[in-house]
């Protein structure tokens, strides 16, 4: 038995004064009408309506019962009017999963997202390891790059990482001439990255791997570059986090002959259909923005 079929057929009853009245506002027979009620009569083994060639009355039993059914049928109406605004607009919390070197980039998309989204608030967690989408409730995972092959994945931008460090730091030790020189070199690290444990370059030979050793290691990319800014030694990171320092001067490049490694930025979700418009609408400015800045290639 489908009982909500039968509550409403039942409602459309007393409300319309009869079955035929019924059957037309719900667009079916009068014998479908009179059957859903029948179900429901037997179904809770009493009388609902008292019926006679002139007249149609609820039992005592049967106006309880149809206030209460009105109400549950307001309340699912009431269910599916929200579902269709969570629908049809950004709405709700975004709950959002990032690589811990992303929220730098992604801050200013996140000022966008609720200066043009007022009904969405924004919860942005941070973490090393790849989290279980579902499990965890994230709705959408933004990574550098995304390898989970289960997840729907779509690129966002791509960029290079960039050997760099603090002038004072080249004015005492001088610039690496060959990818082989930095071996060489004091290397700050960014050790919960398998990026950072090799250092790859290519160059006019071919590939080369540099495994790269210092005195500070550490996972904190605002770390990373702080210290690198302060001349304590040279970093090998996503162009994206020195691009202002780069700019400023407070940082420079080095061995810009090598051409570094390149990666992407992906956004990655459980599921292709139904996707929320909370998420498209996340994603589609987080690629526009991200494929315009000056640091992607």
């Amino acid at each position: 038995m489908d009982r909500l079929t039968c509550m409403t057929s039942f409602v459309k009853v007393v409300e319309n004064a009869g079955f035929s009245a019924a059957a037309r506002r719900l667009n079916v027979s009068p014998s479908v009408v009179t059957g859903h009620v029948k179900t429901l009569e037997d179904h809770l083994g009493v009388r609902l309506l008292n019926r006679s060639t002139r007249k149609l009355s609820l039992t005592e039993v049967g106006q309880a019962y149809f206030e209460r059914c009105q109400q549950i049928l307001a309340e699912l109406n009431d269910a599916d009017q929200i579902a269709e605004r969570l629908r049809s607009q950004p709405r709700g919390m975004l709950q959002l999963n990032v690589a811990p070197i992303i929220p730098l980039v992604l801050a200013p998309i996140v000022a966008e997202y609720t200066a043009l989204y007022p009904d969405v608030a924004v919860r942005m967690t941070s973490t090393s390891r790849e989290v279980d989408m579902v499990e965890e409730a994230f709705d959408l995972c933004i990574r550098t790059p995304v390898s989970d092959q289960s997840l729907i994945v779509r690129h966002l931008a791509t960029y290079r990482y960039v050997l760099c460090g603090a002038p004072a730091y080249f004015a005492r030790r001088g610039h690496p001439k060959h990818a082989a020189d930095i071996a060489g070199h004091n290397c700050i690290t960014y050790y919960d990255s398998p990026w950072n444990r090799e250092w790859h370059f290519e160059t006019p030979d071919g590939t080369q791997v540099v495994r790269p050793a210092g005195n500070l290691q550490v996972n904190s990319p605002d770390a990373l570059r702080i210290a690198a800014t302060l001349g304590q030694g040279l970093i090998y990171v996503p162009s994206f986090l020195v691009a202002d320092g780069l700019r400023g001067g407070e940082l420079v490049q080095t061995l810009a002959e090598c051409t570094p490694i390149s990666m992407t930025i992906d956004a990655s979700y459980p599921h292709r259909q139904h996707l929320s418009p909370k998420v498209r609408a996340f994603i589609d400015l987080a690629a526009k923005r991200l494929q315009k800045a000056d640091w992607a290639v």
